[in-house]
């Protein structure tokens, strides 16, 4: 795909739904966020268990890869949340389960806590389901953005038109320099609001769960007991800015035809038919998608919609929407009016469904290694993470007190040229 260049298409460029976040080596508002090094915790002082941070395969402590500030005050009002993610360096345990997970943490205010309480839920039924079917959903590029989309937008979680200079997000614009540069966006204003924190989403408050027994705790070990870490970055964010020209096929290929000179259009047509239908079109749309902003390490949209890598992978397989005969995807609506439609497994502390909240970007990758010698680094295409959409608290915790619960972590692999198929 060509380089980006928003000055340069006679298409307009449109704001997604979808905030990037970029590495960054000048600290940022949000000090909390960051990429790779050794984490913080919310309160300065409160760990979670050490076997959280322990590879399932081998036993061994893992490295951070990136902790983010997680707070949704319109959905969660009361909840304190960050989000962390952790991986084995070990060769030996790569593409296997386990060796890589992640973890909310999340404190609750007890005022909260109390004016929360409802009956115990420990699934969606179908009857929610449709007593909520007639309920209007949130639109996030509306509330967000101020992005106005048109009727039926709810599957796909991408805005059709561009922000409106009067957004609550101040990268918003798109005036700004973020919204026409590959290189790591620049502010206009300060940003004002923590990076998850623009996610404004309101719903019900969450419903009180059934709580299980907590399970055992171990000691945080030392920080010397841990592998060296990954390079250190802050990190920024800005809205996710597309070229609507389309690109089915990069610019580079070409056809190899071996007929005569002078045959017919419609042999061509087919010819470019049968070259589309060659191509693992999962993963074209997943490069072209980053090659407008190569430099992105991470996407975030709660309760949207994952890019994904492969479809053909068991993390594909799980997460690519359903399709009818007639190619429309369908999605299943939640009673909480969401539309993610995610076949992850429920929250195994409360029973919720999971909602999609962020993956990392292969780009992540170079930045985590920039300081490290050996070619054999990771090798994933992208890393997912779904959440509770409860944001329940850990078994055993009163209101006030910080907790830890660990997430579903999906990865897709990277995969060995030429073995790619839609």
């Amino acid at each position: 795909m060509a380089d980006y260049d928003s000055d340069s298409s006679g298409a307009e460029d449109v704001a997604t739904n979808v905030l990037l976040g970029y590495a960054s080596k000048e600290p940022t508002v949000d000090e909390f966020s960051q990429l790779g090094g050794h984490p913080t915790w919310l309160d300065g002082s409160t760990a979670p268990s050490g076997t959280l941070v322990k590879c399932r395969t081998c036993n061994s402590l893992m490295n951070l890869l990136l902790q983010l500030h997680g707070d949704l005050p319109e959905r969660f009002p009361g909840h304190e949340r960050r989000l962390y993610l952790w991986a084995c360096k070990r060769k030996a345990c790569r593409r296997k389960e386990g060796s890589v997970r992640g973890f909310r943490a999340v404190k609750i205010n007890q005022t909260h806590v109390n004016a929360a309480e409802s009956p115990a839920v420990d699934s969606i039924d179908d009857e929610n389901i449709k007593r909520n079917a007639t309920k209007p959903t949130v639109n996030l590029g509306e509330t967000l953005f101020g992005v106005q989309s048109p009727s039926g937008a709810q599957n796909n979680p991408f805005s059709t038109s561009a922000a409106s200079t009067g957004t609550a997000n101040p990268f918003a614009s798109s005036s700004s320099p973020a919204a026409k540069e590959i290189q790591k966006p620049v502010s206009i204003e300060p940003l004002a609001e923590t990076f998850a924190q623009k996610a404004r989403i309101s719903s019900p408050p969450p419903p009180k769960s059934t709580i299980p027994t907590p399970e055992p705790q171990e000691p945080w070990p030392e920080r010397s007991a841990f592998p060296k870490p990954y390079q250190s970055s802050h990190v920024d964010a800005d809205v996710e800015y597309l070229d609507t020209e389309p690109q089915d096929i990069p610019s580079n290929a070409s056809l190899e035809r071996g007929g005569a000179e002078g045959e017919s259009s419609s042999n061509v047509l087919d010819d470019k038919a049968a070259f589309e239908s060659s191509m693992d079109k999962t993963f074209q749309r997943f490069a072209d998608r980053l090659s407008q902003n190569p430099e992105q390490i991470l996407r975030y949209e709660y309760d949207g919609q994952p890019l994904l890598y492969s479809k053909k992978d068991s993390v594909g397989k799980m997460l690519a929407p359903a399709l009818d005969d007639s190619g429309k995807v369908q999605v299943a609506k939640r009673a909480n009016g969401g539309l993610s439609g995610l076949k992850v497994p429920k929250c195994t502390n409360c029973g919720a469904a999971r909602v999609f909240e962020l993956q990392l970007s292969p780009h992540a990758i170079t930045e985590l290694e920039a300081d490290e010698l050996s070619v054999e680094g990771m090798d994933w295409g992208t890393i997912i993470l779904a959440v509770c959409s409860a944001d329940c608290q850990e078994p055993g915790k009163a209101g006030g007190e910080l907790g830890y619960v660990e997430e579903w972590i999906g990865v897709q692999w990277e995969e060995v040229a030429g073995s790619r198929r839609q």
